[in-house]
């Protein structure tokens, strides 16, 4: 069996991002953005998918987080669906409770190549360590859309913000990780393709 990785480079006049990503070996993970709790949900998500990753994230403007959430999870999103290539023999679907304290988050998602995320967190505070919550589902939604995948989130319980955001982090790490493995020797699909 190969090992299904990708690197991909996104260059504009607000960001540069630089995402290397092995889906299939579990190692070491580098992240390195100007947002702090950014940083710590992208490490979590990576480490709960057991990829090998690094993405070094510049912000040339400055205004506010928008532009580094929004490019990080496009590119994402593009090396995530390189890596997977034509998407022979994977399971496809997945979904989880993830419960973190009192918070209780739902992550289904389908491999499908229709990209389209939905989230429904109803997250109140402003930011958590420089991540505007408003940019907490534009991360889903972008990254859903340019990797091609069907995306739910949905909090079902919670109060503290912090932990309903790296629930759904973590929950979209473990459905990744097992959509993505290998199961068959089979496009899982009727229609033949993904």
């Amino acid at each position: 069996m190969y090992n299904r990785n990708s690197s991909i480079k996104r260059e504009t006049k607000e960001t540069t991002i630089q995402i290397y990503l092995n889906i299939d070996s579990p190692g070491k993970i580098e992240v390195n953005t100007p947002v702090p709790f950014f940083n710590h949900m992208l490490n979590s998500l990576l480490y709960y998918m057991k990829s090998s990753a690094s993405i070094i994230a510049v912000d040339h403007q400055n205004y506010d987080d928008h532009h580094i959430v929004e490019d990080t999870a496009i590119t994402l999103g593009q090396a995530l669906k390189e890596a997977l290539g034509d998407k022979k023999g994977i399971k496809r679907f997945s979904s989880i409770f993830i419960p973190m304290d009192e918070a209780l988050v739902l992550v289904a998602l389908d491999i499908s190549g229709r990209g389209m995320g939905i989230t429904e967190l109803d997250l109140k505070r402003e930011q958590i360590g420089g991540l505007s919550m408003e940019n907490v589902p534009h991360f889903f939604s972008s990254f859903a859309i340019n990797s091609g995948i069907t995306l739910h989130i949905k909090k079902f319980r919670g109060e503290n913000e912090h932990h309903i955001v790296e629930a759904a982090f973590k929950g979209l790490g473990l459905c990744l990780y097992e959509a993505t493995r290998i199961v068959s020797n089979e496009v899982p699909s009727t229609k033949g393709s993904l």
